[in-house]
Formats: C-alpha cells, structure tokens, sequence
C-alpha cells in the first residue's frame, strides 16, 4: 500500500510541474524554479508566480476537496452515484453567489465563502430530505438534479432581476483563470481543516459504508458521525465554488478508480481520493488551456466530456460501486 501512495504521489508532483511548464507562453523548469525562489527575476518567472502557481495550486486543492466530499458522500449515502455537483451542494452554493452579488454587493471575500457553505449545506438538506424516505441512488440522483435545476434557475433569475448574471457567471463559470494567492489563502485553511477532519473520520466512514446495522451493532453513534460528515462536505463543496465555480463529475469518477486499487478500506481511499483528485484536475486544467492555445478551453467541459460516460456507465450498471 505504501509503494502505491508513493507512486501517486510522484505522479502527482510531476503533473503539477508539467502544468507549471506547460503553456500559451514557452517556458522552462529552470523559469519555474526561479518563480519559486525569486519570481522577481525577470517576466516570465513573475508571469509563472502570479498567475500559473496559483491557477494550478488552486486546480489541485480544488480536485482534491471535491474527490475527498465524493468519497465522503458515496461511503455515508452508501450511494455510487453520489457527487457534490450531483447532489444539490454545488447548485445551493451558486445561488448563495447570486444572491451575495444581488443583495451585498460591497461583500468580501470571506463573506462570501461563508455564504458559500450555507447555500451548499441548504441544497444538500434539500435533497436528502426529499430523498429521505426512499433513500436509494436514483432517487437522491433524481432529487439532486430537480433542486439543482431549480437552484440554478433562482440564481438565474436574480442575476436577470439585479443585473449580475455576468459577474455570476464569470465567477461559476467553473475555471481557475484568475485565481490570486489572497484567495488561496482564505479557502485553502478551510479545505485542508475539512480533509483533516474526513481522515481522522475515516475509520467510522468505512464501518458506515457498510451498513447502518453494522454500525449501530459497533456502537457507533451514527447521528453525530453523520453530522461530521456532512459538515465536512459541506466546507470542501462551498470552498471549491467560492475558489473556482461550479465542478461536476470529479467527485463521481476518483473514489470509483481509487477503490479498484486501495480496496473499500475508507482509512486508504479518503488520501488516496485526494492524490487522485489533484492530479486528474492538473492534467484537465493544462488540456484546457493547451488544446486551442492561446485560445482558453472551459476546464468544466473537458471534466464533462470524461465525466458524463462515466456516470453513465455505472447508471447501467446498475449503479453498482466498481
């Protein structure tokens, strides 16, 4: 097991220093080097500290926290199809975007992270109390995409109504274009507070996976496991809108391959989910911005196109966890 989170690992920072390099504008690994130690340099090293380190150090916590809230969700749910932009979190945090824009417009930027949390934790309620009753996987899928629907058209008609939709977009839009390192300073305590919390959980995650009886039968109390949970899903889903926008399918898709290698042992799937998360968002954020260079692809539609087949296929499944 060590061995494999060793490979990860080095497959991760090698991802992370070919996004650095990788670019509209050429570049070396000695100019990367010299953003690091002196970005002052010259142009292209202080070009590669303000906007490429902070764009890709923003794609890897974002894919992380959302691989790690996936994880969290399908083991609690014990649902295959569970995913923060399936499930109604991402959609809630959105309209709490629009709503900040519409009716706070002078906010900061912490306000908004924190509303962010809110709207998601009211989506996420949403969903799971109409999908309480029959709590199996299509119906929390088909509860998740009818609130999302109807969150997203709330933020659509307050970004009409206050004459905002441009600055809801530009924000959701589902990019890291832009990111600042004062943001990364903000949202990153939250996520790695979030994903430290989710390991030390990890134990009673993979005896909740299992099943409610087992758990109770362990004398686990499950109302205050699930709470946790669910808090930590909420702090990694609100903080990954409030840095980057909407992220579909990239808590879906990690956890299903990490379990084909790490097992359903949720102390090894939580890390390992989010090495994976990192570098599957890397490598989507550096074909979205080489593919049609110098022209900017939308990273949301290449994690769309790799997203959308997956979740079909395991919707054929049967909704089965690979």
């Amino acid at each position: 097991m060590l061995k494999k989170f060793l490979f990860a690992c080095v497959v991760l920072v090698v991802t992370f220093v070919c996004s650095i390099v990788i670019g509209a504008a050429d570049t070396t690994v000695k100019d990367v080097w010299l953003a690091m130690t002196a970005p002052e340099t010259n142009k292209i090293a202080t070009m590669i500290y303000e906007v490429r380190l902070p764009r890709e150090t923003a794609a890897a916590v974002v894919g992380a926290a959302l691989a790690v809230a996936g994880a969290v969700m399908q083991g609690m749910t014990r649902n295959p199809l569970a995913d923060p932009g399936l499930i109604g979190l991402t959609a809630g945090a959105n309209a709490a975007l629009a709503m900040m824009f519409a009716f706070f417009p002078s906010a900061n930027y912490i306000q908004t992270v924190f509303a962010c949390f809110g709207g998601a934790a009211f989506g996420g309620l949403l969903v799971f109390r109409i999908g309480a009753k029959q709590f199996s996987p299509f119906r929390i899928v088909l509860a998740g995409a009818a609130i999302s629907t109807f969150l997203y058209a709330v933020a659509e008609g307050i970004g009409l109504i206050y004459k905002v939709s441009k600055d809801v977009s530009m924000w959701t839009a589902g990019g890291m274009m832009g990111t600042t390192w004062n943001e990364l300073k903000i949202v990153t305590p939250f996520i790695c507070l979030a994903m430290v919390i989710a390991f030390w959980q990890s134990r009673q995650l993979t005896i909740l996976s299992m099943s409610e009886e087992v758990a109770v039968g362990l004398g686990q109390q499950l109302m205050r496991v699930k709470t946790i949970l669910f808090f930590i899903v909420i702090i990694l889903a609100g903080a990954s809108v409030a840095l980057v926008g909407n992220l579909a399918f990239v808590g879906l898709m990690i956890p299903h391959f990490v379990r084909l290698f790490v097992g359903t042992d949720y102390r090894f799937i939580l890390p390992m989910s989010a090495i994976g998360g990192a570098t599957f968002l890397l490598f989507a954020d550096t074909i979205a911005r080489t593919i049609h260079a110098p022209y900017e692809t939308p990273v949301v539609a290449i994690v769309a196109v790799m997203g959308l087949p997956f979740f079909l296929f395991i919707v054929r499944k049967g909704g089965k966890m690979l």
